[in-house]
């Protein structure tokens, strides 16, 4: 249907019948009474959104399997600590595009999804998420559930788990984070996404840097005004900056994102103990 936000001619893709009435479909939308997860179309990206103030991913039709929002961007930076990761769980399929790089761009790695919102995963076709296969796997689950109940053994847990108020309250707790630390492969890493109100998520920063002996790097997205926070399960855990830098240069070429910059932000953010600093700050 034509989108009640955009006058010059997008669309709004529902998950509706075609029998339903636009009219109070558009009505739900303007006053935020909508209550699933929409698509906007604006001819040049599409757009998932749970009401119309927060953009949950972001895909250019040119370029689908491409990163378009700088946090996906930032958060792909775990290769610069683990360049071939046999096993990744992402935690928030969203519009599916760490899933889409992550697949084609790793293809040895093996990756499961998990997504608690079965109607998030019912637009996958809209975001061109491609099917399960031997080596991608999306699942309708709890994400904490799922943790506790799966084996040791995952290289990159990816967290970018958020429902309409933020961060996906499941998560939101210090058990979920040592489950995260105890089913880390020991050189595995958490990467997670925080976005939205910083007072919303401030308490989890000192949780995770307590549950990870303090191995834990966060660093600003501002683009997009979010934050990535690294934790690494090795408890001595200590960064070769000069080696990343020449593997930033390698990964840049090989798979076209911006690691030295990337690199540079993160090495500033530790040096400034960044990640302590916003634990610690008093909102």
């Amino acid at each position: 249907m034509p989108s009640p936000f955009d006058p010059d001619g997008g669309r709004v893709l529902m998950l509706e019948p075609p029998w339903a009435c636009a009219e109070a479909l558009r009505s739900q939308l303007l006053d935020e009474t909508y209550t699933k997860p929409y698509v906007m179309d604006d001819g040049e990206r599409r757009f998932l959104h749970f009401n119309e103030r927060l953009t949950q991913s972001a895909m250019r039709l040119a370029a689908p399997n491409d990163l378009d929002l700088r946090y996906t961007q930032k958060m792909m930076s775990f290769l610069l600590f683990c360049s071939r990761p046999r096993r990744l769980l992402l935690i928030g399929l969203g519009g599916g595009s760490l899933v889409k790089f992550c697949h084609y761009r790793l293809p040895a790695t093996h990756m499961t999804v998990l997504e608690n919102n079965p109607d998030v995963i019912a637009l996958r076709d809209a975001f061109l998420v491609p099917p399960d296969s031997p080596n991608l796997k999306v699942q309708e689950a709890d994400g904490a559930e799922y943790l506790a109940q799966m084996e040791k053994g995952i290289d990159v847990l990816l967290v970018d788990a958020f429902d309409s108020t933020g961060f996906a309250p499941s998560l939101a707790n210090r058990e979920f984070f040592e489950q995260a630390r105890a089913k880390l492969t020991g050189s595995g890493m958490l990467v997670v996404n925080l976005a939205g109100d910083a007072q919303t998520y401030a308490g989890l920063i000192g949780v995770i840097m307590q549950v990870f002996d303090d191995q834990v790097i966060m660093f600003p997205v501002r683009e997009d005004r979010n934050h990535v926070l690294l934790a690494f399960r090795d408890p001595i855990f200590e960064p070769n900056w000069r080696r990343l830098r020449d593997l930033a240069k390698e990964l840049r070429s090989k798979y076209g994102l911006d690691f030295p910059s990337f690199l540079e932000k993160i090495e500033r953010a530790a040096k400034l103990g960044l990640a302590r600093r916003e634990a610690e700050r008093k909102y």
